[in-house]
């Protein structure tokens, strides 16, 4: 049962202010990033920060811990046990992070050190306490249970690479609450989760906030959310506070025309399409991972990712690959882009990808692209966004003012400025590096796009108009899309069919609109559920 609203208005929130933030000015140069944040955070409490990408809600929160680069100016007060936050010296601030007030950050893989393993990501803050290895394994254990990950025992030896998105999520999560901290900050805590994870998340924050009188800042673009599981909301618009209030009077009594807009849902429908030559066909194609173990890393098993699996996706139309975290869509996608070894025919634009070596493969490449769910790690941090997005034209043989042009262009489709050629990934939000992303892919004007949670971390306007985006070019360069999200709303707003995988193996897979109105399996309709919660 979720935990609601109602529930979250009928409990008693504490008099105590455990931080109360005044007067809160970023800004980088002469450019103001975020102006006069102000408000107070009681134990108990829920305070969920709402937005367009690039509105101040990450940095805002990180100038809390410290966690900005110098060369930002931070204004103002954040008091917290009497201390002001934004003053502290950096050993003063080490005894602050984790111990009173950790962070979920939005995005697993690069917060999570890729040469540890589960157990000492989670269990290190707790030996640098005095815990005994055999304590901290238990407490990591039990946190792990916590957050809903199967097989704890099992994962204690993975690396963040061994692990699904929201895996790597939820083991995030389990590392920020090992000390029990007063505030929680969660940035985006389920954007690699699917809409039956999502909840079950929140409502083990919830209780542990309820068990604890922990208080937390809620960073979200997903208002559904935000409406369940905050008391207050701050709505802000490029740095600047639009409104804020109560859930109810945000959600049902908006004073703002941008708030009005944000909680516009209203994605569309998928396009109605003419049936084109086939583009993609894939037979019994199947993803298994050997298990080696020995001196000599022998092959001992496998685990299998993704059951044999056969389908056709037409030119022009678009596919959704729906199902639970580990459920193999990341898998599929990486197979169908010969990123990762697999069985089976994957047959594009008449030519068997299996069968052709990497000098081969080359010159196709243009023809299908991938974006990525973490643009984080799959940006160069070397390479400015002009060289990042041009970085595929190099090999066309293009004039430079061509070059120039198409990358100008890339950047209008995805809705971003031709100034922001000159900035780097760090310079960017979650939601623009998404953006850079995919004007990455679209650059070269590929006839296929595989898409892996490409709107996750992006709020409900810019989702809408990267829907609205994807959706014109189906239509006027008759470009296929194979769409893997959780986010059912998506889905049905930009797929003709969707594919419904649980624990690698297909569950269904319909047209779009009978899969909605008529879903064949249990588990379909449990997602379907979910995601109209």
């Amino acid at each position: 049962m979720h935990l609601t609203q109602d529930v979250n208005q009928s409990a008693e929130l504490s008099n105590s202010v455990l931080l109360k933030v005044s007067q809160l000015n970023i800004q980088h140069q002469q450019q103001v990033l975020l102006h006069d944040l102000n408000f107070e955070l009681h134990a108990g409490e829920t305070i969920a920060l709402v937005g367009e990408s690039g509105s101040g809600k990450s940095i805002s929160s990180l100038a809390l811990l410290g966690l900005l680069p110098p060369h930002l100016q931070v204004q103002g007060q954040a008091i917290f046990a009497e201390q002001d936050l934004l003053h502290l010296k950096p050993e003063q601030l080490r005894q602050v992070r984790g111990q009173s007030i950790a962070m979920i950050f939005q995005e697993p893989m690069t917060a999570l050190n890729p040469l540890h393993r589960v157990e000492k990501i989670i269990g290190e803050s707790l030996w640098l306490r005095g815990w005994s290895k055999e304590k901290a394994r238990a407490r990591v254990l039990e946190l792990l249970k916590d957050v809903g990950i199967p097989q704890p025992e099992e994962k204690l030896k993975r690396y963040p690479h061994e692990l699904s998105g929201g895996q790597r999520q939820r083991v995030m999560i389990a590392m920020a609450l090992a000390l029990d901290p007063d505030i929680l900050i969660a940035d985006e805590p389920t954007t690699a989760l699917d809409v039956t994870l999502q909840a079950q998340i929140l409502d083990l924050l919830k209780s542990l906030q309820v068990r604890r009188n922990m208080a937390m800042i809620l960073i979200s673009h997903d208002l559904n959310l935000v409406k369940h599981y905050a008391d207050r909301v701050i709505v802000m618009n490029q740095g600047r506070v639009e409104e804020q209030g109560s859930v109810a009077d945000i959600f049902n009594r908006p004073q703002q025309a941008y708030t009005q807009n944000l909680l516009n849902h209203d994605f569309g429908e998928a396009l109605q399409v003419d049936e084109l030559p086939t583009i993609l066909e894939l037979e019994q194609v199947a993803v298994k991972f050997p298990i080696k173990q020995g001196l000599l890393n022998r092959v001992k098993d496998y685990v299998v990712a993704v059951e044999p699996l056969s389908l056709q996706l037409p030119q022009g139309q678009s596919i959704g690959i729906v199902g639970e975290s580990g459920s193999g869509k990341s898998s599929l996608a990486l197979a169908i882009a010969r990123l990762i070894e697999s069985e089976g025919k994957i047959e594009l634009l008449g030519q068997d990808l299996n069968q052709l070596n990497e000098r081969q493969l080359r010159p196709l490449r243009q023809q299908f692209q991938i974006v990525f769910q973490d643009p984080f790690s799959s940006l160069n941090p070397r390479l400015n966004v002009e060289q990042t997005i041009g970085e595929g034209l190099a090999l066309q043989q293009l004039s430079k003012p061509e070059i120039i042009q198409r990358i100008d262009e890339a950047l209008s489709k995805v809705e971003l400025p031709v100034s922001f050629k000159q900035r780097y990934p760090h310079e960017l939000s979650g939601g623009q590096r998404q953006r850079i992303a995919l004007a990455r892919a679209l650059v070269l004007r590929p006839k296929l796009l595989i898409m892996d949670e490409p709107t996750s971390a992006l709020d409900r306007t810019t989702q809408r108009a990267v829907v609205q985006l994807l959706r014109r070019l189906q239509q006027q360069e008759q470009m296929s899309y194979l769409f893997i999200s959780h986010d059912l709303q998506v889905v049905k707003a930009l797929c003709q069919k969707v594919l419904v995988l649980h624990q690698a193996k297909v569950m269904e897979f319909q047209d779009t609109v009978q899969l909605f109105s008529h879903p064949q399996t249990e588990y379909t309709r449990q997602l379907i559920a979910a995601s109209e919660y």
